[in-house]
């Protein structure tokens, strides 16, 4: 069964909102090298509407494009960006079969309030955190909307010259 990895920039105070204004001052070869591994583990996009939409602005967007998405959303009638499908039914059970289909990993790229409903699920096989040396003081922290306690075991972990933390997680 394929596993499904979701990674997000993190500042030291939980902030996954809007990275673009905060994780440049961090980013070298060491990080987009080990972004770059993560993205070649993944042949597929799991994606929420929001970071769906943002993504086609990012350095990455030729990955994006080339890679078949499909897009968690329940307020988008349809998605244009090539090889990508909607998912607006029962989130469990279309994710459920995504896992058995044949291929590599499931890469989620942003999305907290994805990963939070994966996380509830229990659907996320792997949490990954770069976790940025700044605090940023405001925005959207991921676990906002995670009622309940989850365990999670620290399968690896990695400190770059930045300061930046690679940090993954796995559900104990």
């Amino acid at each position: 069964m394929r596993k499904i990895v979701a990674s997000l920039f993190m500042s030291l105070d939980g902030v996954v909102e809007a990275p673009e204004n905060w994780h440049l001052a961090h980013a070298d070869d060491e990080l987009a090298a080990s972004v770059g591994l993560q993205m070649a583990a993944a042949d597929t996009l799991l994606l929420g509407r929001a970071t769906y939409e943002e993504l086609d602005d990012h350095w990455f967007a030729d990955y994006v494009n080339a890679t078949p998405k499909v897009v968690v959303s329940t307020s988008l009638a349809d998605v244009d960006c090539p090889d990508s499908s909607l998912l607006d039914g029962d989130v469990t059970e279309a994710v459920t079969e995504l896992k058995r289909q044949p291929g590599r990993g499931i890469g989620v790229t942003g999305s907290p309030t994805l990963v939070e409903s994966l996380i509830r699920r229990d659907l996320l096989d792997e949490l990954r955190l770069l976790v940025h040396p700044v605090v940023v003081g405001s925005g959207r922290r991921l676990f906002e909307h995670v009622s309940g306690q989850r365990s999670l075991t620290l399968a690896a972990s990695q400190a770059f010259a930045t300061g930046v933390l690679d940090l993954t997680y796995r559900p104990r």
